[in-house]
Protein backbone atom coordinates (compact mmCIF):
# COMPACT_ATOMS: atom_id res chain seq x y z
CA UNK A 1 0.00 0.00 0.00
CA UNK A 2 1.40 3.58 -0.97
CA UNK A 3 1.59 6.52 1.26
CA UNK A 4 -1.53 8.02 -0.29
CA UNK A 5 -3.55 5.52 0.15
CA UNK A 6 -2.67 4.93 3.98
CA UNK A 7 -3.55 8.93 4.17
CA UNK A 8 -6.91 8.70 2.21
CA UNK A 9 -8.15 5.86 4.96
CA UNK A 10 -7.02 7.58 7.78
CA UNK A 11 -9.32 10.26 6.34
CA UNK A 12 -12.33 8.21 6.16
CA UNK A 13 -11.49 6.44 9.16
CA UNK A 14 -11.34 10.18 10.93
CA UNK A 15 -14.57 11.56 9.10
CA UNK A 16 -16.39 8.05 10.13
CA UNK A 17 -15.54 8.86 13.91
CA UNK A 18 -16.66 12.39 13.73
CA UNK A 19 -19.54 11.47 12.72
CA UNK A 20 -20.26 9.26 15.31
CA UNK A 21 -18.99 11.65 17.80
CA UNK A 22 -20.28 15.06 16.50
CA UNK A 23 -16.97 17.20 18.41
CA UNK A 24 -15.66 18.21 15.22
CA UNK A 25 -12.17 18.00 16.26
CA UNK A 26 -11.75 14.64 14.51
CA UNK A 27 -13.06 16.15 11.40
CA UNK A 28 -9.79 18.78 11.32
CA UNK A 29 -7.68 16.31 11.77
CA UNK A 30 -8.99 14.59 9.09
CA UNK A 31 -8.28 17.78 7.25
CA UNK A 32 -4.81 17.28 7.92
CA UNK A 33 -4.57 13.59 7.05
CA UNK A 34 -6.07 14.44 3.53
CA UNK A 35 -3.61 17.36 3.59
CA UNK A 36 -0.93 14.39 4.23
CA UNK A 37 -2.53 12.46 1.29
CA UNK A 38 -1.98 15.71 -1.02
CA UNK A 39 1.61 15.71 -0.61
CA UNK A 40 2.23 12.12 -0.83
CA UNK A 41 0.78 12.26 -3.97
CA UNK A 42 2.94 15.55 -4.72
CA UNK A 43 5.69 13.02 -4.20
CA UNK A 44 7.08 14.18 -0.31
CA UNK A 45 8.56 11.72 1.71
CA UNK A 46 7.20 9.86 4.49
CA UNK A 47 8.69 12.65 7.05
CA UNK A 48 6.77 15.95 5.17
CA UNK A 49 3.33 13.98 5.33
CA UNK A 50 3.54 13.30 9.12
CA UNK A 51 4.62 17.10 9.37
CA UNK A 52 1.51 18.46 6.98
CA UNK A 53 -0.35 16.34 8.70
CA UNK A 54 0.29 17.77 12.66
CA UNK A 55 0.68 21.41 10.87
CA UNK A 56 -2.63 21.44 9.27
CA UNK A 57 -4.66 18.61 11.38
CA UNK A 58 -3.11 20.59 14.67
CA UNK A 59 -3.92 24.41 13.30
CA UNK A 60 -7.42 23.06 12.58
CA UNK A 61 -7.81 21.65 16.37
CA UNK A 62 -6.36 25.13 17.55
CA UNK A 63 -8.45 27.47 15.43
CA UNK A 64 -11.69 25.00 16.18
CA UNK A 65 -10.95 25.37 20.01
CA UNK A 66 -10.68 29.21 20.12
CA UNK A 67 -13.79 29.59 18.09
CA UNK A 68 -15.82 27.62 20.25
CA UNK A 69 -14.14 29.88 23.49
CA UNK A 70 -14.97 33.23 21.46
CA UNK A 71 -18.84 31.80 21.23
CA UNK A 72 -21.24 33.76 23.93
CA UNK A 73 -22.62 30.72 26.35
CA UNK A 74 -26.35 30.02 24.99
CA UNK A 75 -25.56 31.93 21.86
CA UNK A 76 -27.09 28.78 19.45
CA UNK A 77 -30.01 28.73 22.22
CA UNK A 78 -31.45 31.70 21.11
CA UNK A 79 -30.78 31.86 17.51
CA UNK A 80 -34.13 31.64 15.81
CA UNK A 81 -31.97 30.42 12.79
CA UNK A 82 -31.20 27.39 14.26
CA UNK A 83 -34.61 26.62 16.14
CA UNK A 84 -36.75 27.61 13.99
CA UNK A 85 -39.96 26.86 16.85
CA UNK A 86 -38.78 30.15 18.95
CA UNK A 87 -41.31 32.32 18.81
CA UNK A 88 -44.35 30.27 17.32
CA UNK A 89 -46.60 29.93 19.93
CA UNK A 90 -48.54 27.05 21.82
CA UNK A 91 -51.43 26.48 23.85
CA UNK A 92 -51.46 25.64 27.36
CA UNK A 93 -54.46 23.91 29.48
CA UNK A 94 -53.30 23.30 32.72
CA UNK A 95 -49.62 24.07 34.74
CA UNK A 96 -48.76 21.60 37.64
CA UNK A 97 -47.59 22.28 40.92
CA UNK A 98 -44.08 22.77 40.51
CA UNK A 99 -45.05 25.21 37.06
CA UNK A 100 -44.29 22.68 34.70
CA UNK A 101 -46.80 21.32 31.60
CA UNK A 102 -46.82 19.46 28.63
CA UNK A 103 -47.71 20.57 25.15
CA UNK A 104 -49.14 19.54 21.73
CA UNK A 105 -46.05 21.29 19.32
CA UNK A 106 -45.24 20.15 15.49
CA UNK A 107 -47.12 16.86 16.49
CA UNK A 108 -45.36 15.76 19.24
CA UNK A 109 -45.63 16.51 23.52
CA UNK A 110 -43.39 18.53 24.79
CA UNK A 111 -42.60 19.51 28.08
CA UNK A 112 -42.64 23.09 28.80
CA UNK A 113 -41.77 25.49 31.77
CA UNK A 114 -42.84 29.43 32.00
CA UNK A 115 -40.43 31.94 32.37
CA UNK A 116 -42.47 33.91 34.24
CA UNK A 117 -44.07 33.20 37.47
CA UNK A 118 -47.72 33.62 35.60
CA UNK A 119 -48.83 30.01 35.47
CA UNK A 120 -51.77 30.57 33.96
CA UNK A 121 -53.36 28.48 30.97
CA UNK A 122 -53.85 30.11 27.55
CA UNK A 123 -51.91 31.22 24.54
CA UNK A 124 -48.24 31.27 25.01
CA UNK A 125 -45.05 31.36 22.69
CA UNK A 126 -41.85 29.81 22.91
CA UNK A 127 -39.15 31.76 23.54
CA UNK A 128 -36.14 29.43 24.47
CA UNK A 129 -35.69 25.83 24.06
CA UNK A 130 -33.52 23.99 27.35
CA UNK A 131 -32.47 20.52 26.22
CA UNK A 132 -35.61 19.04 25.40
CA UNK A 133 -37.98 21.37 27.65
CA UNK A 134 -39.72 24.25 25.68
CA UNK A 135 -39.58 27.87 27.73
CA UNK A 136 -42.72 29.18 27.33
CA UNK A 137 -44.23 33.18 27.81
CA UNK A 138 -47.25 34.53 28.30
CA UNK A 139 -49.03 35.90 25.18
Amino acid sequence: MNASTFWWMATGALVIAELLTGTFYLLMLSLGAAAAALAAHAGLGMTAQVITAALVGGAGVVLWNLKSKHLPAGADAADTHIHLDIGATVDVDTWDAQGLTHVKHRGAVWAASCQSNAHTPGLHKIVAIEGSRLVLEKI
